[in-house]
């Protein structure tokens, strides 16, 4: 038996805290409104027994997660058991050190709970913002990756890079419950990427936006390849994907709710970048059995997730973007309810979940 296959999977929801329109109203979600519909959100997750909730980064108009740590304290400061983490944190375009800090305290609020995602990101305002240079954009993420990785293998630090003063023995306080922090690298489609997770030993965060996923499945061995090769344990070497997904009492209906959403956030970006225009038969599609949309009913969204956790090899962490921008606030909660209560006991229950 391939050594992942039989892995348990834990299941959970990630936010880029959007602004919303709500559909019923067309009215514009204050941001206040919008960040305590957010604590809501990651209190049901909570309540319903999921296993994580992330809250990504991003620098734009449009989302209010710029400062995805003090979200995650207020969301543990309402929570108990669920773990909370970064979705991702946009590393190369911060100061590892505070990073670092950020995230230890943020696991002493959830006494223990916290998990850092780290990342390039997928937008790129963040360089400009910090005085970056999108020429660096490789060698950032590198450099400040290994000084993050130092901090939390060592409580005094001597390091040098060149897009960063030295540290020459000082300490990073405060450090977190979890020794060491969780630190897993989020990644797109690049080898490189897969490859350089595997041979530091990181877990390893699949961003899955489109195609089919079981196309994935050479990177995650690749990246299981390398970490063999480093000398890693099998069980060191987790795989988690993060997709977008939302549960509702059919497939129809989870399909219509979704769709207005989709495709205004889609219509933006494919302007933005030269795209072709979204239609809603490739979002069918892309919903379908072999797409990478997990948008259905509790035993469509089942059925995919075991058939992704079979094309990969196993996982152990499945992350469902719910978040979307014409979306009632009553129905994502209700989305987050089925996830956890439906959905989740079919998936535990087939692959040995605790």
């Amino acid at each position: 038996m391939n050594p992942w296959e039989a892995c348990p999977v834990r299941l959970g929801i990630d936010s880029f805290v959007s602004a919303v329109t709500d559909p019923e109203t067309d009215q514009v979600v204050s941001p206040v409104d919008r960040v305590a519909h957010l604590l809501e959100e990651v209190t049901r997750a909570d309540e319903v027994g999921l296993d994580h909730f992330g809250i990504g980064e991003h620098h734009r108009s449009e989302y209010y997660d710029s400062a995805p740590a003090v979200l995650l304290a207020a969301a543990a400061a309402r929570t108990s058991r669920i773990r909370l983490n970064s979705a991702v944190a946009v590393l190369s375009a911060a100061d590892p050190v505070r990073v670092f800090q950020e995230f230890a305290t943020l696991d002493l609020v959830s006494r223990g709970r916290t998990d850092l995602v780290v990342g390039r990101g997928s937008f790129t305002e963040a360089f400009p913002l910090f005085g970056l240079s999108l020429r660096d954009y490789d060698t950032l993420f590198s450099e400040k990756l290994d000084l993050l990785l130092k901090i939390r293998d060592s409580v005094t630090v001597t390091w040098s890079g060149e897009h960063r003063p030295a540290l020459t023995g000082q300490a990073v306080y405060p450090r977190p419950v979890q020794d060491p922090l969780p630190i897993w690298l989020g990644v797109g489609g690049t080898p490189e990427s897969f490859a350089r997770a595997g041979l530091l030993g990181l877990p390893l965060m699949v961003a899955i936006i489109g195609g089919q996923p079981r196309q994935f499945a050479p990177l995650v061995d690749l990246y299981r390849r390398a970490g063999a090769q480093a000398g890693h344990p099998p069980e060191q070497l987790k795989v988690g994907v993060h997709v977008f997904g939302y549960v509702a009492d059919t497939d129809q209906r989870a399909a219509d709710e979704f769709f207005p959403g989709w495709l205004e956030i889609f219509t933006r970006i494919a302007q933005e970048r030269g795209g072709a225009r979204p239609s809603r038969a490739g979002y069918d599609a892309t919903c379908g059995p072999s797409g990478a949309y997990f948008i259905g009913a509790p035993d469509t969204v089942a059925a995919k997730l075991l058939r992704l956790s079979a094309d990969l090899g196993g996982v152990d962490r499945v992350s469902l973007q719910m978040t979307n921008v014409r979306l009632a606030h009553h129905a994502l909660l209700h989305g987050i309810e089925l996830l956890g209560t439906a959905v989740a006991p079919i998936v535990r229950e087939a692959l040995g979940s605790e």
